[in-house]
């Protein structure tokens, strides 16, 4: 397949700016085309084969979890979930050489899409993985996917990767980094009930690749397994220190028996974008006097473990209760008023909040 030819011309459709029009592919038929001609009878035969092979996996699901994904390598957007890959030689796959990030897609609307593309190129930064295009063009491309996905609730997850070209350790023999994303249609309500977790027995990453989110999460899944295997819900991180880290892939938050709200420091862990949203929407509990303080600080286990409350943040949740840790009651044991008017706060934000943290998508 002529793929890797043709994909330069079609990324110049993007490479001008937020304007430019992105090609949709509705089918691998359409992708492939114009490069019928180039192939020959046998060659396109086994083409033919592979395609079918590849469609065998979804012809049985009734609906598509994935109706859309761009990827700079094909040069547009693809609406066939068995086009939905990436090449065997990316750096991201077999040295996890990549960066990513997610933004919610709620009623038809992204929410803190710019927030979290600024995170995942500060991420990028720090992986020393370059961008094909401006950030304003990375931007246009999402909101067009998200357009040509037709979903109105899900996520929508990036990445930016050293690129294919070889399976070296340093990315030298790659001509371009790639840029890939994808809609992943998902229910994403309020989490109103409580969960166990434990204490994670699994090294937490060191602070250099903690702050980035990059690719290499095996720690995070093993963490997350761990936990499972224990029949809870998830995990939470110590450092090195005694002091409380975050979950597996959400941030975690307190509320004290005084009433404050207290988040660990982000030194050594990534930022969540919903985790700092929630201290700036916090303070209104405050001038309504239902909490006393919002603050961030370093929170010893029997600190944390003697709260009033407990909570994960993360962008799909947005807040989860957390009512028992290690086999002991958080509290009282049940789901806190507190934990749920903060919440209500970040939820009222995602479907009803400042119109320029909720971007509209043009379907």
């Amino acid at each position: 397949m002529a793929t890797h030819n043709s994909s330069s011309d079609r990324n110049s459709e993007v490479n001008n700016g937020e304007d430019s029009k992105v090609h949709v592919f509705s089918s691998s038929s359409e992708m492939l085309t114009q490069d019928r001609d180039d192939l020959g009878r046998f060659k396109w035969i086994w083409v033919e084969y592979v395609l079918e092979k590849l469609h065998e996996k979804w012809n049985s699901v009734k609906e598509q979890p994935y109706p859309a994904m761009y990827s700079s390598v094909f040069g547009g957007i693809i609406l066939d979930s068995a086009m939905m890959v990436i090449p065997i030689d990316d750096h991201m796959v077999h040295r996890g050489h990549g960066v990513f990030d997610t933004a919610i897609i709620l009623n038809g609307y992204l929410y803190e899409l710019d927030v979290h593309l600024n995170r995942f190129l500060r991420s990028a930064s720090k992986a020393k993985i370059s961008s094909p295009f401006p950030r304003s063009t990375l931007r246009s491309i999402l909101i067009q996917l998200a357009a040509a996905s037709q979903c109105r609730k899900g996520t929508l997850r990036y990445w930016l990767s050293a690129g294919p070209g070889d399976f070296l350790l340093t990315p030298g023999g790659c001509p371009t980094p790639a840029f890939y994303a994808v809609v992943i249609k998902d229910e994403v309500s309020q989490c109103k009930e409580g969960v166990k977790v434990i204490t994670s027995n699994i090294p937490m990453k060191q602070p250099l690749f903690a702050t980035m989110k990059n690719v290499n999460y095996l720690p995070n899944v093993l963490s997350k397994m761990e936990a499972e295997e224990k029949g809870t819900f998830a995990s939470i991180w110590v450092d090195d220190e005694g002091y409380i880290a975050e979950g597996p892939n959400v941030n975690v938050a307190f509320i004290s028996h005084d009433k404050e709200l207290i988040l660990p420091f982000f030194d050594k862990i990534l930022s969540g974008c919903t985790a700092l949203r929630l201290l700036e929407l916090a303070p209104k509990l405050v001038e309504q006097g239902r909490l006393k303080s919002v603050r961030t600080a370093n929170l010893t286990v029997d600190e944390a473990k003697g709260a009033a409350e407990m909570m994960y943040i993360g962008s799909t949740l947005p807040i989860l209760p957390i009512i028992m840790w290690d086999n002991e009651p958080m509290g009282d044991g049940k789901v806190g008023e507190l934990s749920m008017a903060l919440s209500d706060l970040l939820w009222d934000d995602m479907v009803a909040g400042d119109e320029t943290r909720r971007i509209p998508i043009p379907y």
